[in-house]
This record gives C-alpha cells, structure tokens and sequence, in this order.
C-alpha cells in the first residue's frame, strides 16, 4: 500500500469515526418520524358498495381500477345498499362506503367515527308506476305527480339495508301519510321490477344514479311512467339532503321523445364516507379518483360540476377538500405515487430534523480535529514527563533512550497530511530536549 493511499483510507476512517454518530442520531430520527406518521398506506383497502348491477357497485369497480394502477388493491363489499353501507362504516367493517343523504337521522351521525370525501353525484328518487294502477281523475289522467296519490297502491320502497326505505318514510311523513294507508313492500330492485312488469305491484321506488341499467330498461317501457314530482323546490328547502332535479325532455332518446315533458325530481346527494382513522393517503387517492370518475357531463350535472363541498352532513376530511379544490398534488403529476407520498408526508419531519442537526453538525469539524491531533499530543505527556526527570537526574542517558524511542513512535505516526506541520512539530520538540538533555550531560562528565 502507498503511502498516499494509507494516509487517504486514514482519513476517511476518521472522518467516519467523526461523522457516525451524527449520522446515526439523523437515521434514528428519520426512522422514529416515519413510525409515527406511518407517510405510506396500506396496500389493501375495504369499499362497501351496494347490490348487484346497481349504480354503487358499478362506480366501485371503476375505483378499483383506478387505485390499481398505484398499487392499491381495493375490496368491494357487496350490501344491501345505504344503509347497509353505514352500518358497515359504523361497525368498522369496511373503510370506505358510498351513503346516501338522508339515510341517517343527523342526530345519528353527530358521535360518529366518520368523515366525508365529498358529494359525488345526484342520485335522484325514481319512482316508476303503472298507468294502469293510477287514478283516472288525475289531470292529466293517469298521471302521478303527488305521493298522496299514492294511498291504496302496491308500493314496493326497497330493502331495509338501503337508504329509500328511510327517505321514503320522511317525505310520507312531511305530506301527513300514514304507511300503514299504503300497501307496503320492501323487495331488493330486480325482483320487483319485475313484479311492477307483471302487474303484481303498482309503484316501485328506487334512488339511483341514471346510469342503472333499471333506470334506463324503466324509463322506455310502455305502460311504466315516472312520477313528476311538483314540489320538487318545496322538497329541496324541507330537507337539506334533497336537491331539485330535472329530466330534459328528450334526454333518455331524443329521436322517440321520451320522456316527453320535462320531469321534476328530488335528489339526495351520495357521499363517499370514509372512518377517521382511514389512512390519509388513501383518502387522497380515492377524492382524486372521484375527480376523474364523477367529473364528466351527465343528465343532472354539469361538468367537473362533481365531486363538490356541498350538501356534506358529515365533516369533510382535509385530504379530500385539497383534492378536489387542487386537484392533482404537484409532485405526483412527475413521481410515482408512492415516492411523491412519502415526501409530502414527510417533508415538514424532515425540514425539523434538519433544523435540530445543523447546530449539531458544527461539532464535526472539532470533533475530527480532536481525534487526529489526539494521536500527536497524547505524546506530549510524556515528553513532559522525561523533562520533568531530568531536572533532578544524574542518569541522562537513560532519558535520552526514551526519547530516541518516542521520536521512533512518532515517526509511524499517521495523520492526514494537513496535519504533518503539528507531526514535525513534536518530533521537533523531542529534538530540542534530547539536546537539552545532552548538554546537561555534558557538564555533568565535565
């Protein structure tokens, strides 16, 4: 090994020596910060959607495809619908789940654990009947455009495990209808649209984004009309929950002209609830992929008029309320999610960190000086120690061995080169005492 290269590979194990500790105490608070803000989510999340081929199931599907491309493996929970989904997010079951306003008494959701993604979309109140089964004295005849109309009829308002039953017993309850002056039933949606079909109820009532494949089958039947309803404003000012709502004329197929008249609506707007303790990078991601799912046109929005900060009865997490007002964070418009994620959660630990090492870092510079020129002064000790004997000493030969000795130690001494002036220096000093020593041997054989 050349010389050069011993006294580079020495200075560097200085130098390490040195700056370990500091290092150390830096991967120490980097990795106690990373436990407790825990940046990264899981890679697997629960989303309770709603029954088969309904319009929750279908948006489900499209948020796990969505999240996948990030590494997000999301877990659709089939249930019976909004309700169901609440009882789910309630139970700590699920982690995320699509509720319908409305479907809880606000008194209800005061004390509970959960948080709002935002509105996502109108999920307006169909409610399909028979012409048959209407009265004739309607204007016009055998049209339905008030509930209390509907007293005597076969009414089916769906399973307890969705939110209609529920909405439907407020808006019997705001016209003074009693339920038990309507023939109640509480089928799952298929089934009783085909007994709507088959003349074996009257009405049907469901919530539904249009998109359902029911809706649309419904909406072009002959002999099934939808109910207009004509309070729809009065509706939307009784209940905080429920916006007004029009179908254009023409907007189902413009060439048949259905429906023929506009058809006002009520709509209850659905939310995408999540659990407080729901990992906030997967609040992001699902409020980012609302944005891109529900932003488009459709029969009752306007685009990028969904996802909104409106009609939340819940509070609204922070996460979401940045998505949707900012969109898309800077870093992961370039980074992979999961790199662009752990610095944004972990910049302002990072920033204080580094706050608390930069003072400490000063220590380094002494620190290594310290320790090479520790090799060097370490010798003085000694080299006091011989003059201190030779005051009083009549042997001087003895001491001058010793500092023949010390000056052969100090010639193996290794320091980087930036140091030798402090190495010549002691052997220097060394020198200037063997002479001292020499001379006083000199006049002592004299």
């Amino acid at each position: 090994m050349t010389q050069s290269l011993r006294y580079t590979l020495l200075s560097l194990r200085d130098l390490a020596v040195s700056v370990g500790p500091f290092i150390l105490l830096a991967l120490s608070l980097l990795l106690a910060a990373y436990w407790m803000l825990n940046p990264n989510p899981p890679k697997r999340v629960k989303l309770a959607t709603g029954p088969a081929q309904s319009a929750y199931e279908e948006f489900g599907k499209r948020y796990a495809k969505v999240l996948a491309k990030d590494g997000i493996t999301v877990e659709l929970i089939a249930s019976e619908g909004s309700a169901h989904n609440l009882r789910l997010l309630r139970e700590g079951a699920v982690d995320l789940g699509f509720v319908q306003g409305g479907t809880a008494e606000p008194a209800a959701l005061d004390d509970a654990d959960l948080e709002s993604l935002g509105s996502l979309f109108l999920e307006p109140v169909w409610l399909f009947y028979r012409k048959a089964s209407a009265p004739l004295d309607t204007n016009p005849p055998q049209t339905l455009d008030s509930l209390t109309q509907l007293k005597g009829l076969r009414v089916n308002v769906g399973t307890h495990g969705s939110g209609v039953p529920n909405l439907m017993n407020k808006l019997l309850d705001s016209n003074h209808i009693a339920p038990a002056s309507l023939n109640l039933s509480h089928m799952e949606q298929t089934p009783a649209t085909v007994a709507l079909l088959a003349g074996q109820l009257d009405a049907i009532v469901f919530a539904s984004a249009p998109e359902t494949n029911l809706v649309q089958m419904l909406l072009q039947t002959p002999g099934i009309k939808l109910m207009n309803f004509a309070q729809s404003e009065a509706y939307s000012r009784r209940f905080s929950f429920l916006s007004p709502a029009v179908l254009p004329r023409g907007v189902v197929d413009l060439a048949a002209n259905v429906p023929p008249r506009n058809v006002h609506l009520v709509a209850p707007t659905t939310t995408l609830i999540s659990r407080a303790e729901t990992h906030p990078a997967l609040l992001q991601l699902f409020a980012l992929a609302g944005n891109s799912i529900h932003g488009s046109a459709g029969w009752f929005k306007h685009a990028r008029e969904y996802p909104n900060l409106k009609n939340n009865e819940l509070p609204l997490a922070q996460e979401a309320e940045r998505s949707i007002q900012g969109g898309t964070p800077l870093l992961q418009r370039y980074l992979p999610f999961w790199v662009a994620n752990l610095i944004e959660r972990m910049w302002l630990a990072m920033g204080i960190i580094l706050a608390v090492l930069l003072p400490l870092s000063r220590v380094i510079p002494p620190l290594y000086a310290f320790r090479v020129r520790s090799r060097i002064f370490r010798w003085y000790a000694q080299l006091r120690e011989i003059e201190s004997r030779a005051e009083g000493s009549q042997d001087t030969r003895a001491l001058i061995a010793e500092l023949d000795q010390m000056d052969r130690h100090a010639e193996k001494i290794s320091v980087p080169l930036s140091y030798t002036d402090e190495l010549y220096a002691l052997r220097t000093n060394i020198q200037l005492v063997r002479k001292a020593l020499q001379r006083s041997g000199g006049r002592l054989s004299g």
